[in-house]
């Protein structure tokens, strides 16, 4: 009989390895949409128009003889899901970024002096919450790489927590830096 040796069980990490640096794994509603470029509004915009102008499209080429006011429920709701999918288009370019799925100097440039300025004027990086330890983290735990999966179940994260998967070490070392400058000068 052959004897079972025991090894420790494999946990993968909880970093995607990627091209970009991680910004964040788990960023706030309010940073992702604050953070989004024009190029991802203009893509979303175009998203948006897609679902009506095609709607407008399929109407002319093969009429649905619908009947007099038939027509604009359709478009309404074409409307609807059209802006709904062009906000979820923005939300997932623009977090990508924060997972460092696709380039991100501007998010990374933006992230440090978002954090740096909130460590000089002594506020917490990541805002105030009024949840416990534990509930932040099983929210953190619930939204982490949940836009991943933003195809199927939109999942955004509106709390705030301090686990976000980045060493916040590298914002205070800035911001000593920075006013160990400004003494200097």
């Amino acid at each position: 009989m052959a004897s079972e040796e025991r090894t420790a069980p494999y946990i993968p990490a909880k970093k995607v390895n990627t091209k970009y640096p991680l910004i964040d794994n788990d960023p706030h509603f309010k940073r992702v949409v604050g953070y989004a470029r024009p190029s991802d509004w203009a893509v979303g915009t175009g998203v948006s128009a897609a679902g009506p102008a095609l709607m407008l499209y399929w109407e002319k080429v093969s009429p649905s003889y619908v009947g007099r006011g038939g027509f604009a429920p359709i478009m309404r709701l074409s409307g609807v899901l059209g802006l709904t999918a062009g906000f979820l288009m923005v939300y997932s370019r623009s977090i990508n970024r924060f997972y460092g799925i696709t380039e991100n100097r501007r998010e990374i440039d933006m992230d440090m002096r978002e954090m740096v300025n909130k460590v000089k004027k002594g506020e917490p990086l990541y805002g105030q919450s009024t949840l416990s330890e534990y509930m932040q983290g099983v929210a953190a735990r619930n939204s982490r790489y949940a836009v991943a999966f933003i195809h199927v179940l939109p999942w955004f994260n509106f709390v705030n927590h301090n686990q976000h998967g980045v060493d916040t070490a590298k914002y205070y070392q800035q911001a000593e830096r920075e006013l160990e400058a400004e003494r200097n000068n």
